[in-house]
């Protein structure tokens, strides 16, 4: 499991991971930025930050699969 692990990280540093890193970069980017976003809204909504960080990771980790789902790996 941990040979799986470091060579998958390996090829995503080389750039080998996915057939188009771009991609994959872009759909990061996305979940970053939505993430980013809600952060800064449930807090100027009154939310704790913890708190609000913490349903954000909920629900940004509940997109992956929908930001990820068409990426082809090499």
């Amino acid at each position: 499991m941990w040979q799986a692990f470091t060579s998958s990280v390996q090829l995503l540093f080389k750039g080998k991971l996915f057939r188009e890193p771009g991609a994959a970069f872009r759909q990061w980017l996305i979940g970053f930025a939505i993430s980013a976003v809600g952060v800064v809204l449930l807090v100027k909504l009154g939310l704790p930050l913890g708190l609000a960080v913490v349903v954000v990771a909920l629900a940004a980790g509940l997109l992956q699969p929908l930001l990820f789902k068409n990426l082809k790996y090499a």
